[in-house]
């Protein structure tokens, strides 16, 4: 996701950074670099102008006091970039016990019920009474799609399979709705914003009465988000966009940029195909992890969305007693996985977005670990709970290796990971005491990584 942006912006702060004397060649060579990328990235070329104008403006100032011409550079280019992509995050305020209805609009393909679903697991995990509704009553498969994408997640969703007007549907569920903390509206869309559509989400509008009203674009349409969000800001009075498909496209800055612009902010963006795969937006920690600093406060959102509570207080009362066998290992694999990919997760962690780890050893790491749980699955009950025997009896390593499609190395490895974790688990005391709700705090963090810095192979 806009690669060439992250390293051009890279480069720009290195040779701020390298060169001798900050000489007007210098400044130049940064903002064509910049320029480059920004073009590349889909963003509005006129802006890309106006941005280059004023980087070489203000870079030009003598009367900054009390800071150095490179700091003043380097400070300058991360402005103007958090101007083009919006300069705060915004957040959705909700309260349990009080209800909040957010209505998605856009148009074909835009993924509004996929976001409708991610939307509701997103807020599911962190407590909240969550409910979907199915607006889209012309699309066939809309109301199903949302049905089982709600059974998924375990979130209740209200559909009329029957009922072809959106606001009779409306009306039916209203008041069985009233219990949920929040409710998320999936509604119908066109090809295009035509009048029809505008009457059917006006009258929707002012029957529901939805506290947050979100457009979704798909990342890939670039700069032609702007026309989209100002068109459905002036007919619907939007109060933001949620960008799809920010995964795959180079075209990405086009939307962002474009977004910011019609001062309509972006709240969330979708990052892949999975649930949790949905993160709130914030323009400050975007460019911390385009240029390779990580972004904690984002790795720690992805890690709440992925885990279960109730699994983990399943698990930490095991491990106040002493008890951490393979089907808790096996859990916690899973919940590992539901994170997302490992690359995007290293993008995350601050000093390894800008370590050069091979593509494929990731992709090999990721397989070993379904090998795993796979592996798990074929254990009996006896080994799930006492593994040491597996290693006593070999018969029991090629049996599994067999019923799972792994190899006896495969599930050796497993194991010497396993009494890694196990022994972190339950004979440090670090994770015996640690309540998810809290979190780890900086001593028991750097222990951790000390000890999987030294003995975990990957």
């Amino acid at each position: 996701m806009l690669e060439g942006l992250g390293s051009a912006l890279k480069k720009g702060f290195d040779k701020i950074a390298g060169a001798m004397f900050l000489d007007k060649k210098t400044i130049e060579l940064v903002v064509k670099d910049l320029q480059r990328a920004l073009i590349q990235a889909d963003v509005n070329v006129h802006l890309v102008k106006e941005l280059g104008e004023r980087i070489k403006k203000e870079s030009e100032d003598e009367k900054v006091k009390g800071i150095e011409k490179k700091e003043h550079l380097t400070k300058i280019l991360h402005d103007e970039i958090l101007n083009l992509l919006g300069k705060e995050k915004h957040e959705i305020k909700l309260e349990k016990g009080k209800q909040t209805k957010i209505m998605l609009l856009g148009l074909y393909g835009s993924g509004k019920t996929t976001t409708s679903h991610k939307l509701a697991a997103y807020y599911a995990k962190r407590g909240f009474k969550v409910a979907m509704l199915g607006l889209d009553v012309h699309r066939p498969a809309a109301k199903e799609q949302l049905k089982q994408l709600g059974e998924k997640i375990k979130v209740p969703v209200f559909i009329d399979k029957d009922e072809n007007n959106a606001l009779k549907t409306y009306k039916k569920f209203k008041k069985e709705l009233e219990d949920y903390d929040l409710v998320i509206i999936d509604t119908a869309g066109r090809h295009s914003l035509d009048k029809e559509l505008v009457d059917e989400i006006t009258t929707l509008g002012k029957e529901i009465k939805p506290d947050y009203v979100f457009l979704v674009i798909q990342a890939d349409i670039g700069q032609a988000a702007k026309t989209q969000a100002a068109e459905f800001q002036k007919a619907c009075n939007i109060n933001g966009v949620i960008i799809t498909r920010m995964d795959s496209t180079a075209k990405a800055g086009g939307a962002l940029t474009a977004c910011n612009e019609t001062k309509a902010p972006v709240f969330f963006i979708g990052t892949g195909e999975k649930a949790n795969d949905f993160e709130t937006f914030n323009p400050n920690s975007f460019i911390s992890r385009l240029l390779g600093l990580g972004d904690l406060e984002g790795l720690l959102e992805r890690v709440q969305s992925a885990v279960d509570e109730k699994s983990q207080k399943k698990l930490k009362d095991k491990l106040e007693k002493g008890h951490f066998d393979l089907r808790d290992f096996q859990e916690q694999l899973k919940q590992m996985g539901n994170m997302g990919s490992m690359s995007k997760l290293l993008e995350m962690v601050p000093g390894l977005g800008k370590a050069k780890i091979p593509e494929n050893m990731l992709d090999n790491q990721e397989g070993k670990m379904k090998n795993w749980q796979h592996a798990i699955d074929s254990m009996t009950k006896e080994e799930i709970e006492d593994p040491e025997i597996i290693e006593k009896q070999t018969t029991r390593l090629g049996r599994i290796a067999k019923g799972s499609g792994t190899t006896t190395s495969d599930i050796r490895q497993m194991l010497k990971q396993y009494k890694i974790l196990k022994e972190m688990a339950t004979g440090t005391g670090d994770l015996a005491n640690f309540d998810p709700s809290q979190g780890l705090n900086q001593k028991q963090m750097l222990k951790i990584a000390k000890k999987f810095g030294r003995k975990m192979k990957f």
